[in-house]
């Protein structure tokens, strides 16, 4: 029932309207780690990043998955353990008012995380969005507004929730072909804080093709004492950018 009110919230957070896309793009994210020898390991992150800009509507999307499974000699024999088994997406659709800077904002994210603290964290909401500015160096935006969220332990307990998400992005163009970008976003309700915050270097190697260094930080305030507060995450990935 949870997951299809999900499903349903995603869909409110990605208005289908009649209008031509002003711009939009797309960028495939991928990272492929394998080793061999007395430990065999075998990593994969994968991503889909789009961003929609309309006359009324400027939405963003986010895809992410993470697998890591290694390979261990015991008393003589390969026994196999996953280790990282991660997914995450979220939908944001900013209706614009009449200072387009100025929007309204629907929310919708998942997270599935079968080795972390929580067996799945679902959020909803809604609230002010604020383009503070934009120009050819730099951007910076944020979200704040209420939500409810919808999470159950890998004990089996549901945790849900109101809350309150607040979230920035700042991005900066260093030159013609490298970037910094800055996403940060906290989601604070009465039985869990949950935020994620991302650190990343993008250098183009060529028109389509760049290379990106992240640091991906994870963080939950209510844990089982079997489990971190804080799960990270360093990547080097290939991005390609389809439009």
């Amino acid at each position: 029932m949870k997951r299809t009110l999900l499903s349903l919230a995603i869909l409110m957070a990605t208005p289908v309207v009649a209008e031509e896309a002003k711009t939009f793009s797309l960028d495939g994210e991928f990272g492929l780690i394998l080793t061999t020898g007395n430990t065999e390991t075998t990593s994969v992150s994968a991503g889909l990043t789009a961003k929609q800009e309309l006359e009324n509507w400027s939405n963003d999307y986010l895809i992410e998955g993470l697998y890591k499974k290694e390979t261990n000699q015991v008393n003589g024999e390969d026994v196999d353990q996953v280790s990282a088994q991660k997914f995450f997406a979220s939908a944001q659709g900013n209706y614009k008012l009449e200072n387009p800077n100025h929007r309204l904002f629907g929310f919708a994210s998942y997270e599935d995380d079968r080795l972390g603290a929580y067996k799945y964290q679902a959020k909803i909401a809604a609230g002010w969005n604020q383009k503070v500015w934009q120009n050819d160096v730099s951007s910076f935006e944020y979200s704040v507004g209420p939500g409810y969220a919808f999470q159950e332990t890998n004990e089996g307990e549901d945790a849900d929730s109101f809350i309150v998400r607040g979230s920035a992005a700042y991005r900066w163009n260093i030159s013609d072909t490298a970037k910094f970008t800055q996403t940060l976003s906290t989601e604070v309700g009465s039985d869990n804080t949950k935020s994620r915050a991302e650190t990343a270097l993008t250098a183009k190697i060529n028109g389509s093709l760049s290379m990106k260094v992240a640091l991906k930080l994870d963080h939950n305030t209510d844990v089982p004492e079997t489990r971190k507060n804080l799960d990270s995450e360093t990547s080097v990935t290939l991005v390609y950018t389809f439009f």
